[in-house]
């Protein structure tokens, strides 16, 4: 059994084909700020308080209008369900047994119905803008029927940053029959993941998108599509396109600059998540904890204020929520551990956080999320 991320990620690099796990763990560029989403959280130091009563730490939070165990989500990861057999099923299921949202991408493997038919509870919608209006009307009108609450509009992505690791192995530039030969040779090396997941899974299934594929199934046709409807017309103007489709909260991802989260709020946004993508869009970017403070002071009061990128750990999640936000969305974290050992070892990963998270509190001296704030940082 692992006993932290790191373990839950070599357990993931041994699973899953090449071409995934690169597809998971990398970054953009030369990823400075892949790096950097880490180190500057490392190099963040708890302040140690002692002697204090901490015999009733109280984890949860209250967050657009739903209790929550803890302050931390799943974020919306891409082609998730990949990592093991219809992932985001598998996921979603975990997230509700910890008592947290989880957030389906616009780009998973199992579409909002199939997602929707697993939840015993509303979970959230992640959306890109794509050139069809249209197919973005129809993907929130089946968000708001399957009884998703939450919708995450990512705004960081009007053109895909270059992934260097996914052309060496494979999964990008390899097209056709060449490209095919290439992944398969990966996943014939990884017979549990290949039997698991590239059989009984069904992975080219690809979800929301499925519709507009047609016949074409495959991972090429899938990133080509990808490439031909992102949209980099989008302006803050949509926003009212989005507003008029959907009347539930509106939380816009990939906010990094304090005018823009302004402009979040100015446009009545509920929440924003301060977020480079996880070092895979522009590289050499500030890292979420350097950018954090000031778009905090920018907009306390006036939204929510969530948090990603370069979290591992339930201290990692306090060092954010000391800084400001109100919540954590974890990303790799519980890709590597679908890609590990699937919903199991997803929901045994949250254990972990929030044990981490217990922790943090009471070794810094409160008892609730919200007495967490940057005293309890080192200066």
């Amino acid at each position: 059994m692992a006993a932290s991320m790191s373990d839950y990620r070599k357990l993931a690099r041994r699973r899953l084909p090449k071409f995934l796990f690169e597809y998971v763990d990398g970054g953009s560029y030369d990823e400075v700020t892949l790096r950097r989403n880490r180190t500057d959280l490392q190099n963040m130091a708890l302040r140690q308080r002692v002697l204090r009563d901490v015999s009733n730490v109280d984890l949860g939070i209250e967050l657009f209008g739903r209790r929550q165990s803890m302050p931390i989500a799943l974020g919306p990861i891409g082609l998730a369900g990949m990592l093991a057999r219809r992932g985001e099923r598998q996921a979603v299921v975990a997230a509700e047994d910890a008592g947290i949202p989880f957030c389906l991408s616009t780009v998973s493997a199992c579409s909002l119905s199939e997602v929707a038919d697993a939840a015993r509870a509303p979970f959230w919608f992640q959306l890109y803008m794509m050139r069809d209006r249209g197919f973005v009307r129809d993907l929130l009108a089946q968000a708001r029927e399957q009884g998703c609450k939450v919708l995450v509009f990512t705004v960081d992505m009007p053109v895909p940053g270059a992934r260097y690791r996914d052309y060496r192995s494979g999964l990008a530039g390899a097209s056709g029959l060449r490209g095919a030969v290439r992944r398969g040779g990966q996943a014939l090396r990884h017979p549990g993941w290949a039997i698991d997941v590239g059989l009984c899974g069904r992975p080219h299934s690809l979800g929301n998108v499925a519709p507009l594929l047609g016949r074409k199934t495959g991972l090429d046709d899938f990133f080509a599509w990808m490439r031909g409807n992102f949209d980099p017309s989008v302006t803050w103007r949509d926003l009212e396109f989005i507003r008029g489709a959907w009347d539930g909260p509106l939380v816009i991802k990939g906010i990094l600059d304090a005018d823009d989260a302004r402009a979040a709020a100015d446009l009545g946004a509920e929440g924003i998540v301060v977020s480079n993508h996880g070092g895979r869009q522009l590289d050499g970017v500030p890292s979420t904890a350097e950018a954090l403070p000031a778009i905090v002071d920018a907009v306390t009061g006036r939204l929510k204020v969530l948090a990603d990128s370069g979290v591992r750990s339930g201290l990692d999640v306090a060092r954010l929520l000391c800084l400001g936000a109100d919540c954590v969305l974890l990303g790799r974290a519980w890709a590597y551990a679908l890609g590990a050992g699937g919903g199991t070892a997803v929901r045994h990963m949250l254990t972990l956080f929030q044990a981490e998270l217990r922790v943090a509190l009471s070794l810094t001296g409160v008892n609730r999320i919200a007495e967490l704030d940057r005293e309890a940082l080192v200066a």
